[in-house]
């Protein structure tokens, strides 16, 4: 691995890459030009991201290579409780009515005792939703039988059933005592947990996909399950809690053998199923502005983002000593003969222009001899360039692609050190008094104004603070039940240890992690009984780990991000709160820990075996796999999953910091600037703006010469990232500079949260002080109070004991 130097690059030369084709799906875009700072630019890397990669490609993640012989052991099953109730037939010759029928028969048979005769009806209907393979001659038709067996499946009510039996294989004590002793987990230890989340995987995601051409009657069900998959109705809490419960329960040791990449598969399907993904979020935060009486939103960021172009990456270590190089053959060349050297010219005519690009090469490195000269000092001595052929000229866009934006804190504090300025004293938090100050000031304010944005959080702050003043005045909260609602309430008591369970299952899987003694087994359901006796099966599982590890970074890194959308719209507090655990639990360090590698190499990873990957491997004959076969991998020039995974991970980052001080100090402290530089190698332009992003709120910290060492980057936030006024990013100033004050920043935050998770949601630990009080004579002595019966029968005693052998006192009783 290689975490320092230069940071990765195209694993292939220029004029193989010249030479590359161009795919339908993660292919490069060829553009052999130079950048006007002489970086020789790679290409574009054709990546859309989206809430989630193609459906086949989600589909095929679900199985290891190792499952591949159990897709031949479920048809066996299906055919054996088939086969006596229609002999002559195949499944897709019946009509609806017999398909009925049989789906019937066969969730009877699930609720057998017998757990041999249960699993084999459980492997039956999981053929099913495969799409009974076998019938069909290509995967489209697979597709479109697997759509129709479960829309069948879950009218018949085979999800409920599935979740009830994935409940009892929870609690099997035996089986998770079992695994616990074993010395080595492998695949048989998962068998029945894998069946039953093989089906609840597949009918999660095939209803989630939104296909025009279904029934209206399909729409209703879809509705319907995504409704009840976000309720308490299974065991009285959402799916999702039950399967963050199976997560911390795997973490704990007390179940390793429990089936981790494809629980957490359908964790992340499921939340992003009953919530809503990026496209959902967007609406429901454009419709809760509206509610909340604020401006719409300047502009759509999902379009902003999908229309930009990655910039050039900076010059890598590699790049720079051999631009020395060159520089050092220049010089030896000045010593030729003057005659030589204009033959040497015409010879080459790209000569003057190459010299120039390669005189400013440096701007990238923390270590650079010299400083990037200016471009007016540069043109007396350089030649003017020869320009491009059109087609290679640079486009720049017309304006920034972002509208500024403003806080209500910005301009406060611009009136504050104004007034103290010329006026010499302040009028606090008042931002329309402007007697006393110059022309221009006003001219500022007007400015700042007009771009002043004000978001949801800071209007549900603001709401808060008003409720825990006035707890009694403020009235009843209205809170509205939506399923992001209903998850929060559900994770809440174990939101902590879920956080905890899942960096450390993405510590694990990190391809930066090393293999310790007591770091979790997260392989439990890729590994075989038996181990690999060739090379080639030995490359084929090193191949399959290696996948393994992947899908699984990919379903958390989606996942926490998910949630922290979510939560944030919700309600600002309970995105703190996961925000805040999720500090606690290192996630800073951890995400670092992860982008310090060769980030090119991780994303160009060629860690699948095409045609392995299911639906394909079940309509097609297998061609014989070699070893050349498997080293050379499939002919996408990167992985869709990696690079999501990415953009994933550095959205969660910028979540984090965001607007906090003393975490954006952790980035500083844990010298994130250079392990964030490398990344932008990687020409994806969503990626390259959260890594700019990342390193925007931390330039003012890195000091004076890493800003003018690294002017390509400082220009690349300029153009890419959103501009707050009068947010001096690129000056270190004594203002900006305060403390780093961890502690207090988090304890005042927490203190927070802890309120209004106290006030909303313990209802047992309210303030007795605030209780209503029933104060009217008439109702007290007119509410039915049900005495016990040994009470009854001692009355009489009881009014002799305490009333009537008791002197009262009745002048003290009336003062």
């Amino acid at each position: 691995m290689d975490v320092g130097g230069n940071g990765g690059g195209l694993p292939v030369n220029n004029k193989q890459r010249a030479m590359l084709p161009n795919k339908s799906r993660g292919e490069f875009t060829r553009n052999p030009r130079k950048d006007s700072e002489g970086l020789s630019e790679s290409p574009d890397l054709e990546f859309e991201y989206s809430d989630t990669d193609k459906w086949a490609a989600e589909l095929s993640e679900l199985y290891s290579y190792t499952e591949g012989p159990e897709f031949a052991l479920n048809r066996k099953c299906f055919e054996e409780e088939f086969r006596p109730h229609v002999s002559d037939k195949k499944w897709i010759e019946l009509d609806a009515a017999q398909h009925r029928a049989h789906a019937m028969r066969l969730l009877d048979s699930l609720e057998v005792i017998a757990r041999e005769k249960r699993l084999k009806v459980a492997r039956a209907i999981l053929y099913m939703a495969q799409g009974t393979f076998a019938e069909c001659s290509s995967e489209a038709e697979v597709q479109h039988w697997m759509r129709y067996n479960i829309f069948l499946l879950l009218d018949v009510g085979t999800f409920s059933a599935l979740v009830e039996l994935l409940n009892m294989e929870i609690d099997n004590s035996a089986a998770c005592s079992s695994a616990v002793r074993k010395p080595a987990i492998s695949l048989a230890d998962s068998t029945d947990l894998r069946v039953l989340l093989n089906i609840m995987y597949l009918m999660v995601e095939t209803i989630q996909q939104d296909d025009p051409a279904d029934k209206p009657e399909w729409k209703i069900i879809r509705e319907t399950f995504r409704a009840e998959l976000g309720s308490p109705l299974f065991n009285n809490e959402p799916i999702s809690v039950m399967l963050f419960g199976m997560v911390t329960k795997f973490c704990s040791g007390h179940a390793p053998h429990f089936p981790m990449k494809k629980v957490l598969l359908l964790l992340w399907k499921s939340i992003l199923f009953t919530l809503g993904g990026f496209e959902q979020l967007q609406s429901i935060k454009v419709r809760k502005r509206g509610e909340l009486g604020l401006p719409p939103l300047p502009e759509d960021s999902i379009r902003v983002i999908r229309s930009m172009r990655a910039a050039s990456p900076p010059a890598s270590a590699s790049d720079l000593i051999e631009q020395q190089q060159k520089r050092a053959r220049r010089e030896h060349k000045a010593l030729i003969k003057q005659d030589n050297l204009d033959a040497f010219n015409e010879k080459d005519p790209y000569k003057a222009d190459d010299s120039r690009e390669d005189e400013d090469d440096n701007d990238d490195n923390d270590n650079s001899i010299e400083a990037e000269t200016f471009p007016l000092e540069r043109d007396e001595v350089m030649p003017p360039p020869i320009p491009h052929p059109p087609s290679e000229r640079v486009s720049f866009p017309k304006g920034l692609p972002w509208a500024p934006k403003v806080r209500e804190k910005d301009i406060e504090n611009f009136l504050e050190s104004s007034r103290s300025k010329f006026i010499g004293y302040t009028l606090g938090s008042d931002t329309d008094t402007v007697v006393g100050l110059p022309r221009p000031i006003h001219e500022s304010i007007k400015t700042l104004k007009q771009h002043k944005y004000i978001s949801i959080a800071e209007i549900q702050v603001s709401k808060e603070e008003e409720f825990q003043k006035t707890p009694l005045s403020g009235g009843e909260e209205e809170v509205e039940m939506c399923s992001t609602e209903l998850l929060y309430q559900g994770i809440l008591p174990s939101l902590p240890q879920y956080m905890i369970a899942l960096l450390k299952i993405l510590l694990a899987a990190a391809p930066t992690s090393k293999a310790k003694t007591d770091s979790i087994n997260i392989l439990a359901d890729v590994l075989p009984e038996e181990m690999p006796t060739t090379v080639l099966q030995s490359m084929k599982l090193g191949v399959d780990v290696n996948r393994h590890k992947e899908i699984i970074v990919k379903a958390i890194s989606a996942i926490l991000l998910l949630l922290l959308k979510h939560f944030k719209l919700n309600h600002i507090y309970q995105f703190e709160y996961m925000a805040q655990h999720l500090v606690f639990a290192n996630c800073i360090p951890l995400i670092l820990k992860f982008f310090n590698q060769n980030i090119m190499s991780y994303i160009t990873a060629k860690n699948s075996i095409s045609v392995l990957d299911f639906p394909y491997c079940v309509v097609h004959e297998l061609p014989e796999l070699t070893a050349e076969s498997l080293e050379a991998g499939d002919n996408n020039q990167f992985c869709w999953r990696n690079l999501f995974s990415c953009i994933n991970l550095l959205r969660i980052l910028n979540k984090l910091t965001k607007w906090k001080h003393s975490r954006t100090m952790m980035l500083v402290v844990f010298k994130s600037a250079p392990i964030l530089k490398r990344a932008l190698k990687v020409k994806q332009a969503m990626m390259q703006l959260y890594v700019l992003k990342l390193l925007k709120v931390q330039t003012k910290y890195l000091g004076r010469q890493w800003r003018k060492s690294n002017m390509k980057t400082m220009s690349a936030i300029y153009q890419k990232v959103r501009h707050r006024l009068n947010d001096d990013w690129a000056y270190g100033n004594d203002l900006d500079a305060r403390p780093w004050d961890f502690q207090a920043e988090e304890c005042a935050l927490r203190a927070n949260i802890e309120r209004f998770n106290s006030r909303r949601y313990d209802k047992s630990h309210s303030n007795p002080d605030f209780l209503p009080v029933d104060n009217c004579l008439q109702s007290v002595l007119g509410q039915r109070v049900d005495l016990p019966e040994d009470f009854q029968m001692n009355y009489d005693l009881w009014l002799e004991r305490e009333v009537f052998s008791k002197p009262i006192s009745w002048e003290e009783l009336l003062q």
